[in-house]
């Protein structure tokens, strides 16, 4: 039998500085990746005001480490 390797999953990185919201183009603060591997970028202002939505979802994030996105508390708490 060959063993077979397994390649670990890839991890999320934060946007780039050069990376702008889908939603307005401002610089990118929050990175989601979807169900279905599509990913989605979103500056702090969007990111939060559709927090509720985007937890719905959301299968990975990954923000700006100055940035604080509410969300994640949503995610953490779904009640």
């Amino acid at each position: 039998m060959t063993p077979t390797l397994t390649p670990p999953p890839e991890t999320a990185a934060p946007p780039a500085a050069d990376e702008r919201c889908d939603r307005c183009n401002a610089a990118g603060k929050l990175r989601i990746t979807l169900a279905g591997g599509s990913e989605l970028v979103f500056c702090g202002h969007h990111a939060n005001k559709y927090a509720e939505d985007l937890v719905k979802i959301t299968v990975q994030f990954v923000s700006d480490p100055e940035f604080s996105w509410r969300g994640a508390e949503l995610m953490s708490n779904p009640n």
